[in-house]
């Protein structure tokens, strides 16, 4: 089941999200949310659901691109599934209503920012009609190693 995320969902999230920041080249962030940080970013975001059995199988949230008013219809996203939950179609599920949310509040653009050292980041943005659009070299640092940023755009 996909829904709306709710505060008490914050403790499964942060736990869900840490090893994916420790230890993977998902994201370059190094620094693991807490739960408070995840309560925060549920009431704070446009829109941020979760997919949910048992229990959080993974999440997809998005929100302005760059400050201004004159980004006010770009927006960029963070998707994040728990490995056992990969392959199932619960990421396509959670960027649909991503997507969608976005397109009803006026959204004209979504990006997704991937890891050069993300390629099934990549592969899965572009089965959903990303393309890739910009290159930005060497701006992430991870695993004492830089990488290159890898912007990819979906007009809604």
């Amino acid at each position: 089941m996909i829904r709306l995320a709710r505060a008490e969902d914050a403790g499964a999230i942060a736990a869900l999200w840490a090893p994916q920041i420790r230890d993977t080249m998902v994201t370059f962030d190094r620094v693991e949310k807490t739960p408070s940080d995840v309560a925060a970013m549920i009431l704070g975001r446009p829109a941020f659901y979760v997919a949910v059995a048992d229990t959080v199988l993974g999440f997809a949230t998005y929100d302005q691109f760059r400050g201004g008013v004159g980004y006010a219809h770009s927006f960029e996203h963070t998707i994040i599934l728990d490995p056992c939950a990969q392959g199932q179609g619960i990421g396509r599920k959670l960027m649909q209503k991503v997507e969608h949310h976005a397109r009803t509040a006026g959204g004209h653009s979504m990006i997704a920012g991937v890891s050069s050292g993300n390629d099934a980041g990549r592969a899965f943005h572009a089965a959903l009609g990303y393309d890739q659009v910009a290159v930005v070299p060497e701006v992430g640092r991870k695993f004492d190693r830089w990488w290159d940023l890898i912007l990819m755009q979906k007009f809604l």
